[in-house]
Formats: C-alpha cells, sequence, structure tokens
C-alpha cells in the first residue's frame, strides 16, 4: 500500500541547496549632464545623489559646480523603487528613488557602481575631446559611494567632497589616502542636519586627516541638503 506521507518527506529530503551564482549583464544606466561636452572643458564634476533621489531633480541642486569650463555628470543609481505606498492598489501616482546599494548582495552592488562610474567617466573624457580634471561630490549615501569608488575605481580625481554624509565604516583610510595621492577631502555639514552633526563629521575628518589626506570641514546655517551658496565657495575654493 503506497504511503504518500512517506513520498512527500523523501521528496523534501531530495531537495537540493540552493546555490548562489552571479551574471554580469548589460543594462542601461541613466545619467544628467549640465553643460556641453568639448574642447573648452577642463572640470568634470562628478556629482553622486544621496539615497531615494533620482539624477534630474538633484542635478538642480548641482547648478553652482556648471562653471564656464566645467561640465557637471549626474549618474543615477542603478537600482529604483517607489517612495510611497500604493494609492488604490497602484503605483502610478507614486514618487521614485534610486539608491546606490543596500545591505543584500552589497559586495557585487559595490562592483557594479565602480564600474559604471569609470565608464561614465571615461566616456565623458573622450566626448570633451581632452584630459579635464575630474572632481567628484558624494551627497549623503552618495558619499559612501563616492569613497568606495575613489578606494576600488580606476578614476583618480582633483577634488572630492562628502556632502552630509560619512565614508564607509570598513574603508581602509590608509589605502583610500595612497589612491587620492594628494587631493583633498572637504567635508560639508550643516548645523542642523537630522542626519550626521557636525561633531561626527568633525570627528571622520580628524580619523581621515591622521591617515595622510589633506581635509577641511565646512559647516553652514542648513539642513540635510545642498546649499546653493556654500556649494558655489566649495566649488571655487
Amino acid at each position: 500500500m503506497s504511503d504518500p506521507a512517506g513520498r512527500a518527506a523523501a521528496d523534501a529530503v531530495r531537495v537540493p541547496t540552493p546555490r548562489e551564482h552571479h551574471l554580469t549583464v548589460p543594462r542601461s544606466a541613466r545619467y544628467v549632464v549640465l553643460g556641453e561636452p568639448g574642447p573648452r572643458v577642463r572640470t568634470l564634476w562628478v556629482a553622486l545623489h544621496g539615497y531615494g533621489q533620482l539624477a534630474a531633480r538633484f542635478a538642480r541642486r548641482c547648478a553652482p559646480l556648471a562653471a564656464e569650463h566645467a561640465l557637471v555628470a549626474v549618474p543615477e543609481a542603478l537600482s529604483r523603487f517607489y517612495l510611497d505606498a500604493p494609492a488604490g492598489g497602484s503605483h502610478a501616482a507614486a514618487r521614485v528613488g534610486a539608491s546606490w546599494m543596500t545591505r543584500e548582495d552589497r559586495l557585487a552592488e559595490i562592483g557594479d557602481h565602480v564600474a559604471y562610474l569609470d565608464l561614465l567617466v571615461a566616456r565623458l573624457r573622450e566626448e570633451c575631446e581632452g584630459d579635464p580634471a575630474v572632481r567628484v561630490l558624494g551627497f549623503s549615501q552618495g558619499a559612501a559611494t563616492m569613497a568606495r569608488w575613489l578606494a576600488f575605481g580606476e578614476t583618480r580625481v582633483e577634488r572630492a567632497v562628502a556632502w552630509g554624509g560619512l565614508l564607509p565604516d570598513d574603508l581602509d583610510l590608509a589605502g583610500l589616502a595612497g589612491r587620492l595621492a594628494g587631493a583633498p577631502l572637504t567635508f560639508v555639514v550643516g548645523d542642523a542636519d537630522g542626519h550626521r552633526t557636525v561633531e561626527q563629521v568633525r570627528a571622520q575628518a580628524d580619523a581621515v586627516r591622521a591617515s595622510g589626506v589633506a581635509v577641511r570641514v565646512v559647516t553652514f546655517a542648513g539642513g540635510h541638503a545642498l546649499d546653493a551658496g556654500t556649494l558655489a565657495a566649495v566649488a571655487n575654493g
């Protein structure tokens, strides 16, 4: 006589253990540019947005970087998601944001974004028909992405700005110092920033400075956002 329960138990035992794999696939990455590429461009700014933002809106905040001989590129993170809960069972009216990474499969996501940003800079340099100096601004979550890119990527920068964000705790600061190769790092934070305090930023700035990086801290009256006047001063300073 058959034993259905026994067969089910045996089948459950034979289920193989899932094995994780990765496959590199082509995909489209969106970015926004302020200015026109060409031989007149002497400075290329790469501005990395924060968690839940999109490139087009963040680019408008980066307008003070768009000087006469500067090109501003605002890449959009590769992982988009809905910021709002569905209304009436639909996300049709929900806002959309993007994230550089989460804790899930983090090393693969870091590798993807490092390669993405290196490729973007290479393309824009080619379009500029020259060799513009590269500067990078990372806002909030974008500051951590910036640090990992500088630490693990191929691009060398003239200047780096971490605005309203901190460098990752697991980053090797001595290694980062070597990759920066003398390029200064500026931390910018608002005195009313609800995500990072001035004290936290100053403490990390001291640690980075001790690793051999030229560091300065800039504060302004405001919260967790880009401030146009401060941004213009940092860009020109």
